[in-house]
């Protein structure tokens, strides 16, 4: 990405971009970014004619850890950076950046339209804290087909919240056809990019209006660290969130987090190349496996949006799942079997999970909605490590031989 306001490329910005030495500082020299533990700041003097808003963390100003933190300052810098955004928001998970986003747009008596495969616990979020206890409504659509969306808006709608790929079949929307819907309606239009990360999408440049991630994830990339974001280009939007982050809720991510997701983006460019990689090898690979059923890659030409992901990312990721030849038992038998795979949820760290969304992550999720959504109970999702790509397949082969011998007992 290289967007004029940040003219190095993307691989630059995720090293250095927001560690440049802060004015006002002992210039003594740092090459990362200290990490700022203090919770409160000294002032020079008494300025009675200032107010919060007048404090600017960009020329070294700052009074308490709560309403900026020079660690946080710097790691938001970059993340604005490498989404293309004027304004970045970091906070202690990704489930409080989208809850402060919605919080900062929508009001009580107000639609939303969401995808209906979102992740199952945003999907929570919205169904019992918005909907149920908050007066808003919610509407949930198969958004892989636009009109779907736009058949869903109403006069209410003040917000449109998607995720492309989706958690755990791929799904995928198409970003600038919706903003185009949600623009019409006047409502904002967001979307979780956490699955591919700012390295292979970058929906503001499609036309959505916030993008967030889980920085737990791929951002943080070794699962230390447990975070969320938030980029926009809206002033009034980023003025709106700055009091429901710093006033509202005081929801913000530690300055030691701060940090290991700064050392985290380092390598990110690094990292997404080699999921992405190890991920094609293993699609491929499951795609002529007589024991799968569906293999669901956005990198794979058999993906039925498979042009879409060629047209709006600029790689395909290192998620994704696939369905095995019988019952739940025989899918807990292969996950079990496995040893370089570690069953677990979560995702993008640069080890390599895998799990059983039925009976982990979607578990909660009733099983008829469950399965209208695809997802059955031999439905297994990997997130691709970046371990050698032989012995991921080793790992597989072992899983499988179990499987076959399970089903040809039964048989």
């Amino acid at each position: 990405m290289n967007d004029g306001e940040h003219p190095s490329r993307f691989e630059t910005l995720a090293v250095s971009h927001g560690e440049e030495p802060t004015p006002g500082e002992p210039q003594v020299g740092d090459v990362v970014s200290p990490i700022h533990l203090a919770s409160t700041f000294a002032l020079p003097g008494l300025d009675t004619e200032m107010s919060l808003e007048d404090i600017d963390p960009d020329e070294g100003e700052f009074v308490y850890s709560r309403l900026s933190n020079p660690t946080r300052h710097a790691l938001e810098k970059r993340l604005a950076a490498l989404e293309g955004g004027k304004h970045a928001f970091a906070f202690s998970s990704g489930t409080a950046a989208i809850a402060s986003v919605v919080l900062s747009v929508v009001r009580p008596g107000d639609h939303i339209v969401a995808f209906d495969d979102l992740y199952a616990g945003t999907r929570r979020m919205f169904e019992t804290l918005f909907a149920s206890r908050l007066d808003v409504d919610v509407s949930f659509v198969d958004a892989s087909q636009t009109e779907n969306v736009a058949d869903a808006v109403t006069d209410d709608t003040s917000m449109v919240w998607m995720e492309t790929p989706t958690n755990p079949r791929m799904k995928m929307c198409d970003i600038a056809a919706i903003a185009e819907v949600a623009d019409d309606a006047g409502a904002v239009f967001g979307v979780d990019n956490t699955f591919m990360s700012p390295y292979f999408q970058n929906p503001l440049d499609l036309g959505a209006d916030v993008v967030a991630h889980s920085t737990t994830k791929y951002l943080n990339g070794h699962s230390d660290s447990v975070g969320g974001a938030v980029v926009m280009n809206d002033d009034e939007l980023a003025d709106e969130l700055t009091f429901i982050q710093q006033i509202g809720l005081g929801d913000m991510l530690s300055p030691f987090d701060s940090y290991l997701l700064m050392r985290g983006i380092k390598t990110l460019p690094l990292r997404m190349r080699q999921h992405e990689a190890n991920a094609t090898v293993i699609a491929e690979y499951l795609e002529e496996h007589d024991l799968v059923e569906t293999v669901f890659y956005p990198g794979l030409e058999s993906h039925p949006q498979h042009d879409l992901a060629s047209e709006q990312m600029h790689g395909y990721g290192g998620v994704l799942s696939f369905e095995l030849a019988g019952e739940l038992e025989d899918a807990k038998a292969f996950l079990e079997a496995l040893e370089e795979f570690t069953l677990a949820v979560s995702l993008g760290g640069v080890e390599s999970l895998i799990e059983l969304p039925a009976g982990m992550t979607h578990e909660p999720v009733p099983k008829e909605e469950r399965e209208a959504l695809g997802i059955t109970d031999t439905l297994v999702r990997v997130s691709v490590g970046i371990e050698h790509i032989d012995d991921l397949i080793d790992d597989l082969d072992r899983g499988f031989d179990v499987l076959a011998e399970r089903l040809a007992v039964t048989a």
